[in-house]
């Protein structure tokens, strides 16, 4: 959510389209968090699906947006 706000807040289309390839990144970065909490059982298997299943949607929703956003550039050349 911060580097989404962030690359909003510089204005350029651009910047906004990088800050949001590193939110879709963080996004796995953190998946593969909770695989390691998983492992090493600090998840029990239903809060690792639920949360699991959250960030992977907001990953696809980020990508989705990032997807608009570099649609919206590529019309501006």
């Amino acid at each position: 959510m911060a580097n989404i706000a962030e690359g909003n807040e510089r204005g350029g289309t651009s910047e906004y389209f990088a800050f949001l390839s590193i939110a879709k990144a963080s996004c796995a970065e953190l998946r593969s968090h909770l695989y390691l909490a998983s492992d090493i059982g600090y998840l029990d298997r239903r809060c690792f699906e639920g949360l699991m299943e959250r960030a992977t949607e907001v990953a696809r929703l980020t990508g989705a947006l990032r997807a608009a956003i570099g649609r919206r550039k590529e019309t501006r050349r």
